[in-house]
């Protein structure tokens, strides 16, 4: 309720209360002087305090919020020192909380039969996409094997930094070997695939479900990438790395205990034909280079393609077939435990005894995006030393592809700045607030 001081205009001659006393009137104030109309006219005046109440009228705001996801700049990835661990993809207070949700709802509940893969079977859905990550990750070496002929990336010899240009970049940021000599400086030579795609193995598992890798077994098991054991714990049918694949689900007798299921008045398996063509790799000699810009172009955007195909089925893939990373180094397991192979060499792995530190993967993880600086220009001027804070940064295969030719994916543009106005002289770049 607002109230309102106002006053009246009223002739002598009448009694009226005293000035303490308050007339609280309806918001029709004239209704209440119906008597006093024929003194209208009068010239002398009596001023009254009147006290009026009227009721507020509620305003409601509207809020607007324009989302985008795509944000139009954002920061660079971090790098993590070696000291530090990666964070948890989860915090680990909602691991907690959600454990405990689960034995409350457990608690008086008979229990259920799991799901596939858990119960050891395939899940049939995602076997096309694991034949699409395992044939999108080849056509992407090949390829880059093709672009490497035709646009310069160079490597450091020191250290695993990269650039994608006609010029190394000026920065010093080298951390390798004997970089206080050189003031980190870095001395650039010809790049390989290697370089571009960081080359993350895993060890082949016989049995998704089987007992954990013991450490004196770490020698005689094969290491294969982590992306291709991914793609054959899926589904995928290759003869080189063989694998069990169940008919029936498992039976569990305990709690970290299983016994597998009769299949024996199941018929025999015959050898099936893989459900899509698996590609091969070509060879470096036979290696040939497109020969015009047109072939340049549509080469980088079958790349550009095949990347981005390769990261959204692994994404996919991941949230069925559990993979593990270590919290201190880079190691990668695929399968629902980690190992037990003591081969951490990260910050303070003598108090864990080389023991890795286990925890749920993220792509990144699986698939790193090696992050270089983006050239503005590749016909124009080489990247300036002091103008580093206004350039930008994209995935190695995606600065390859772009400047081959291949369209920018929008998801990219909020880390390469292109909306960020680089100065033509340091003067112009002091005057930057």
């Amino acid at each position: 309720m607002n109230m309102t001081i106002g006053t009246l205009s009223l002739p002598t001659g009448i009694v009226f209360p005293t000035r303490t006393d308050v007339f609280t009137l309806k918001p029709n104030l004239l209704s209440h002087l119906s008597s006093l109309d024929y003194y209208q006219y009068s010239s002398s005046e009596i001023r009254l305090p009147v006290e009026t109440r009227i009721q507020a009228k509620k305003s409601h705001r509207c809020k607007l919020t324009v989302r985008d996801e795509v944000p139009q700049n954002a920061d660079f990835p971090r790098q993590y020192a070696r000291k530090e661990k990666k964070p948890f993809p989860t915090p680990i207070v909602e691991l907690r909380r959600a454990a405990r949700e689960r034995l409350k709802k457990m608690k008086d509940q008979p229990r259920k039969p799991l799901s596939p893969p858990k119960n050891g079977l395939l899940v049939k859905s995602l076997i096309p996409t694991a034949y699409n990550v395992y044939n999108a990750r080849i056509t992407l070496i090949n390829n880059l094997k093709k672009l490497l002929k035709v646009v310069p990336v160079h490597a450091c010899g020191w250290c695993s930094e990269i650039h994608v240009g006609p010029v190394g970049h000026p920065f010093k940021s080298c951390k390798g070997a004997q970089a206080n000599l050189r003031k980190g400086l870095h001395e650039w030579m010809e790049a390989h695939v290697e370089d571009i795609i960081i080359p993350i193995e895993a060890y082949h598992l016989n049995d998704r479900l089987g007992k954990r890798i013991p450490h004196d077994e770490r020698f005689s098991i094969p290491r294969i990438p982590a992306v291709v054991e991914l793609c054959i714990q899926a589904g995928v049918e290759i003869p080189e790395y063989p694998t069990k694949r169940r008919r029936k689900p498992i039976i569990w007798i305990g709690r970290k205990e299983y016994i597998d299921a009769d299949e024996s008045e199941l018929p025999d398996v015959t050898p099936a034909e893989p459900l899509r063509p698996l590609l091969a790799e070509i060879a470096d000699s036979e290696v040939v280079a497109p020969l015009n810009n047109e072939e340049i172009a549509a080469l980088a955007e079958e790349t550009l393609q095949a990347w981005e195909r390769m990261r959204k089925g692994a994404k996919r893939l991941m949230r069925m077939y559990p993979v593990r990373v270590c919290g201190y180094c880079p190691e990668i397991h695929v399968g629902p435990q980690g190992h037990k192979a003591q081969n951490c060499g990260a910050h303070k792995h003598q108090q864990r005894n080389g023991q890795h530190g286990w925890q749920s993967a993220i792509l990144d993880d699986l698939i790193p995006p090696r992050f270089v600086w983006h050239v503005p220009d590749v016909n124009g001027p080489p990247l300036e030393r002091e103008l580093k804070d206004f350039y930008g940064q994209a995935p190695a295969v995606v600065e390859l592809c772009i400047q081959a030719g291949a369209d920018l994916p929008e998801q990219y543009k909020s880390t390469m700045r292109l909306d960020v106005g680089i100065p033509s002289t340091m003067k112009e770049a002091e005057m930057v607030v």
